[in-house]
């Protein structure tokens, strides 16, 4: 059996299809700011990007995981309210009873970034449960997009390790990780096998891979080849 987040309640629901969004008046509509939060985690690990409204939400995926630094490790899904949206081939909806499941590359950043839905779900890792809080907003004065890419404006503190056993772990791990003297510092750091900070965030780094990234598809091979691009310029 999965582990699954429970489903945010929003009264709201998009249509599925893409034909549906209003039409695009200026360039500068093109795109949007998304924020995203990593939930029950503190202090907060967040993210500010500018990216386009005609991204799949397939693509939207790879941003993510190059932005908050995970390594594309576990399956995801977006939620919203009993909507599903995630990649087909995970089979997320073979057991009677689980709800339709929506094809993510079917369905654009644009149909979210309305201003009437309050935030979209983004979970990682059915496991550890990483459950990411997205919202949109429209571009400020003195933001500026690049056609076909995500950028990153600003974000605070590194994602946590994968499979450190959701927030607790991770909670856990920091408490051994910063104190020598607890009697499970010295296994942590054999088990992360790494230099690890976790106020560590540099959006230079980032936009260097997020500009790495096909447009408008993303393959998992290609996908691989960024986070490992991002994990060398880290070190």
């Amino acid at each position: 059996m999965r582990d699954r987040i429970a489903p945010h309640t929003y009264a709201l629901m998009i249509d599925v299809d893409p034909s549906s969004a209003a039409g695009r008046s200026s360039a500068r509509h093109d795109f949007c700011v998304l924020s995203i939060e990593l939930e029950e985690v503190e202090p907060p690990v967040w993210r500010s990007l500018i990216i386009p409204k005609s991204a799949s939400l397939g693509w939207l995926h790879a941003v993510i995981q190059v932005a908050m630094g995970w390594t594309n490790s576990h399956l995801h899904q977006f939620r919203l309210g009993d909507q599903t949206f995630s990649d087909p081939r995970f089979n997320l909806n073979e057991f009677e009873g689980d709800p339709p499941v929506t094809d993510e590359k079917t369905v654009t950043v644009g149909q979210f970034a309305t201003g009437q839905i309050p935030a979209l779900v983004y979970e990682y890792d059915f496991g550890d449960s990483w459950s990411h809080l997205l919202t949109f907003r429209p571009l400020n004065e003195g933001e500026y997009a690049i056609e076909n890419r995500a950028v990153c404006l600003e974000g605070r503190r590194a994602c946590p390790p994968e499979d450190c056993g959701g927030s607790p772990g991770y909670e856990d791990f920091l408490e051994a990780l910063g104190d020598k003297r607890h009697p499970e510092h010295d296994a942590m750091k054999r088990w992360i096998g790494r230099p690890y900070d976790p106020e560590a965030f540099e959006v230079d780094k980032v936009n260097r891979c997020l500009a790495k990234l096909p447009w408008p598809k993303v393959s998992i091979s290609q996908l691989g080849k960024v986070i490992v691009a991002l994990y060398k310029a880290k070190r």
